[in-house]
């Protein structure tokens, strides 16, 4: 998935070294001048939040079983107890039950 110069799989270690700390470096994305995260799982995390967030928010707005669906998860309960702080609360004029459908 991810080749490296000779077209083989790269390690783990090289892909966050080379290319994801140095990316988040570049977009500012740091705690005292050093990249927040440290592994390519938060990349994931990162998507979740992505579908979740409203699209006012320039996220995706998608309900909770499809996001569920698209990370492979059994249950949704593990999505709601991770995620769901991301959902409208109902106070902000929007429907939350529209969301976790």
């Amino acid at each position: 998935m991810f080749p490296n110069g000779v077209g083989r799989v790269d390690s783990h270690a090289n892909i966050v070294n080379r290319g994801f700390i140095p990316v988040q470096i570049a977009a500012g994305v740091t705690v005292d001048g050093k990249a927040k995260y440290t592994g390519l799982h938060s990349l994931r995390h990162l998507y979740a939040s992505w579908c979740i967030s409203r699209r006012i928010d320039d996220g995706l707005e998608l309900p909770l079983k499809l996001v569920q669906a698209r990370l492979g998860h059994a249950s949704v309960q593990k999505k709601a107890d991770r995620y769901g702080h991301l959902f409208p609360s109902g106070d902000d004029g929007s429907e939350l039950a529209e969301f976790l459908a």
